[in-house]
């Protein structure tokens, strides 16, 4: 089994900065691509940032400059360094990771974890 586990949510003043965590951890023989989104009341959820392998990250031109993502192979956790936050940041923040769960099927399977709220509030 594998389990990803986000922290560091919290309430936090527009113009804070919030770090997120998200660890994986379980039966992991290799961790791909991963991903934070997340979800606000009444909304789809959205991409906010992808971690490739070696680091490189994509972003949302919503948190693009404000966000960073960035990940330790050798922790299989994954973080999301949140400065300048806005009120339209606030949304449940999940962490998404292809995980290779067998060392003889060479198959990437996604998890989710189960999210943090994150909200942006004076």
């Amino acid at each position: 089994q594998v389990q990803l586990a986000e922290s560091g949510g919290a309430l936090v003043q527009p113009g804070g900065s919030l770090r997120l965590s998200c660890a994986a951890s379980g039966s992991i023989f290799g961790v791909g691509s991963m991903g934070w989104y997340r979800q606000a009341p009444g909304k789809e959820r959205e991409l906010v940032a992808r971690v490739a392998v070696r680091g490189s990250a994509d972003y949302a031109d919503s948190v693009r400059g404000r966000f960073t993502a960035s990940r330790d192979n050798a922790k299989n956790t994954m973080y999301l360094q949140m400065n300048n936050l806005k009120p339209e940041d606030t949304a449940v923040y999940y962490c998404n990771a292809e995980i290779l769960t067998s060392p003889l099927r060479p198959v990437f399977r996604a998890f989710w974890g189960q999210g943090t709220q994150v909200t942006v509030s004076s």
